[in-house]
């Protein structure tokens, strides 16, 4: 059994420069001021869009990421219901093969002490079920039902950048679970980084 921390990897790339001005270009198509379009009126249009909260335009631009979580936190991600999902299968991937190491992997949260032994301890002894199970005949659909919640799964998200913001404010609030703010708090760092104009309005405060 191994152990690993949340990341995340991002499968489109983050280019300012080409998403401002496809921002401006298709909100300019409103006001038919394509011709006020010069160097450095996209950052200018998208800040005045979103102090606005006309976030219909940054709707038009989509970003995938993939995270590595756990079954829990991939449970609450997908209930944000406009988006597209790739998930890693428990039901395809056997994990007592080669590729996976002969075993599961888990996530660790940050517990310490006597709480990451008992969790470690419960996970060792899941593992054990698992694959005992698959040695007596039982299928990878089967033997998934005595995995743990914190066994490690990829899932890539696709959202349009409303939807990431509205993620992104919902998911690093003080009172949102502390799985799914340990994953998206860099996250949204990065984006106020490239996309301020767009992300800056979002506190994730301690």
């Amino acid at each position: 059994m191994k152990i690993v921390s949340q990341s995340h990897e991002w499968i489109t790339p983050l280019n300012r420069d080409v998403t401002l001005k496809r921002i401006e270009q298709i909100a300019r198509t409103c006001y038919k001021s394509e011709g006020a379009i010069k160097p450095g009126s996209d950052a200018k249009m998208v800040a005045m869009l979103c102090k606005n909260h006309h976030y219909a335009m940054i709707e038009h631009i989509s970003l995938s990421c993939k995270f590595i979580t756990d079954r829990g936190v991939a449970n609450e991600i997908v209930r944000h219901r406009i988006g597209s999902y790739a998930q890693e299968s428990t039901r395809y991937c056997n994990y007592s093969k080669d590729k996976f190491d002969n075993g599961i992997t888990i996530i660790n949260h940050g517990y310490t002490g006597i709480v990451m032994k008992d969790v470690v301890d419960a996970c060792w002894q899941a593992e054990q079920c698992y694959l005992d199970m698959l040695k007596n005949g039982a299928t990878p659909e089967q033997a998934r039902d005595v995995l743990p919640l914190c066994l490690k799964t990829e899932i890539v998200c696709t959202w349009n950048l409303r939807e990431w913001h509205e993620v992104l404010r919902l998911r690093t609030a003080k009172d949102a679970h502390p799985a799914i703010r340990e994953l998206m708090i860099p996250v949204l760092h990065e984006l106020q980084d490239i996309y301020p104009e767009i992300f800056n309005d979002i506190e994730a405060t301690a």
